[in-house]
């Protein structure tokens, strides 16, 4: 698969992705571009057998090194946009909860959050997250049962609250 190929078929994956990590559309874009520069400079000298593994664990990367620059967690309220033929009611309570998922998921420690993030919301096997973070298989799952036991955890209080 060469690099065209690779883009037509994963930059809206990998935009999710981001987005999910980032909450910020202008920063996820950004990050898509630099994951492609750099599977661009890279696929010149070596041949990967597995491209869309790969290309998360480059956007993976490049999140982390755009965290690193900023010194600190971008969190925006910017929710997804999409044109919905609901009702606004309904609609702004289905961004508010997830928007409130996603805070509840960002409150997470890091790793446990980058594990829900690939494995329950972007649906990658076990076996392609624990490649991605670069984790033994058992360790993420670890990470994985904590993040999701924390993450109900959150949600049954909210709605003790809430009710």
């Amino acid at each position: 698969m060469d690099l065209d190929e690779a883009f037509e078929a994963y930059v809206d994956d990998l935009y999710r992705y981001l987005f999910s990590l980032s909450k910020n559309h202008h920063t996820a874009e950004d990050l898509v571009q630099e994951t492609f520069y750099r599977a661009y400079l890279k696929l010149s000298e070596d041949d990967i057998c597995h491209i869309k593994t790969w290309l998360y664990k480059v956007a993976y990367h490049a999140f982390i090194d755009f965290m690193r620059k900023q010194k600190r967690l971008v969190i925006t309220d910017e929710v997804d946009n999409r044109i919905s033929m609901k009702t606004p009611e309904i609609d702004l309570l289905e961004k508010e909860g997830f928007a409130a998922l996603m805070n509840d998921i960002h409150s997470l420690k890091e790793i446990e959050m980058h594990t829900l993030v690939l494995c329950d919301l972007h649906q990658l096997s076990l076996k392609e997250t624990a490649e991605i973070l670069q984790l033994n298989l058992n360790t993420l799952k670890s990470h994985l049962s904590r993040g999701r036991k924390k993450v109900v955890e959150r949600v049954k209080e909210r709605r003790r609250q809430d009710g």
